[in-house]
């Protein structure tokens, strides 16, 4: 099935979660698009079977909290950040939830975390205005970079090339090889505002690394071409009038938005719960999925493998094409 403005059209609701207590904060998909694990402000880690569509574990970490996980190369390992106790992101194996390694270093809050497309090695921004390189192999830092401001990271999809969005304005690329001699490219003031969007909550390189998606805590996506700098498009959603959650956390990311696979198109979270899908080739909106979240959708991530989207509030949905609608050609 080709994914189409007409197939995307057509996504509905096929299974709905509301086992978690508290908001869904980050969604990981393995690397064969078998597994999606979800991590939550209730302290839950919840393993789904994305080809059954049902919840195959779950497991807690109250001790460090959870947020921002991601699956590493392995189906059975995640990295993550913590919301209690200290800062260190944690490598856990899922095969008895014991915890591999700590990697400490941060002396704030970490907000974001991204695994390499091709190693071993993953990279993570911080509160305390430093950008840090690491590898699962270690817990000594492989690489520090402090910055003038609140930093967003994440790899280019082959992995020699990592962004850093940098005080809500300006955009470096670093070449992994020879990081410690500099950006080879900055895109300065990419929003071509006097005055900041507000607090950049991701930065995402599209599969084909020919853009750059960046969401803001004022609601605002930035499209940025990866090579030039410019800006392409901007999109806008309704933000999340809560910004705590029940148990008092405050959320690393409040707009979330993630790539389909082709890169042709963006889909983001809002606060009014919806599912907004833009094009990226024309800078239009293509559609607004109505799903079962009753609060603000913090997290979307599409299945690199297969047709299927995940969204979440404290409610968990899998989307799929409604293969009854005329736009979704028989398999």
């Amino acid at each position: 099935m080709k994914l189409t403005p007409e197939v995307l059209r057509s996504f509905t609701v096929a299974k709905v979660f509301r086992e978690n207590n508290d908001r869904v904060n980050s969604l990981s998909y393995s690397a064969n698009g078998e597994l999606l694990i979800s991590s939550s402000d209730d302290d839950s880690i919840v393993v789904y079977d994305c080809q059954g569509g049902v919840q195959k574990n779950t497991q807690n970490s109250k001790k460090y909290g959870c947020d921002l996980v991601k699956y590493t190369h392995a189906a059975n390992a995640v990295i993550h950040a913590s919301t209690k106790v200290d800062d260190q992101i944690r490598y856990l194996s899922l095969h008895d939830m014991k915890y591999l390694r700590y990697f400490g270093g941060h002396t704030r809050r970490v907000v974001a975390l991204d695994m390499s497309p091709i190693d071993d090695s993953f990279i993570s921004a911080s509160l305390d205005r430093t950008v840090r390189l690491w590898d699962l192999r270690s817990q000594s830092c492989q690489g520090l970079m402090s910055l003038a401001g609140r930093p967003v990271a994440a790899f280019d999809p082959e992995g020699l090339v990592f962004a850093a969005g940098i005080d809500s304005q300006h955009v470096k690329l670093y070449d992994l090889r020879s990081y410690d001699k500099g950006p080879f490219s900055t895109f300065a003031n990419v929003t071509r505002q006097p005055a900041s969007t507000g607090d950049w909550q991701i930065l995402k390189f599209s599969p084909d690394g020919k853009q750059i998606a960046v969401t803001s805590a004022q609601g605002s996506i930035l499209i940025v071409d990866a090579f030039s700098g410019a800006l392409l498009y901007t999109f806008q959603v309704a933000v999340p009038s809560n910004t705590s959650s029940a148990s008092g956390i405050k959320p690393s990311i409040l707009i979330d938005a993630t790539f389909t696979p082709d890169s042709k198109f963006l889909i983001v979270g809002a606060g009014d719960g919806r599912v907004h899908i833009f094009n990226t080739q024309t800078g239009m909106v293509l559609n607004q999925l109505e799903g079962p979240h009753p609060a603000a959708c913090r997290c979307v991530a599409f299945n690199p493998k297969y047709m299927m989207l995940a969204s979440a509030c404290s409610v968990m949905a899998f989307w799929i094409p409604d293969l009854n609608s005329p736009a979704v050609e028989p398999m």
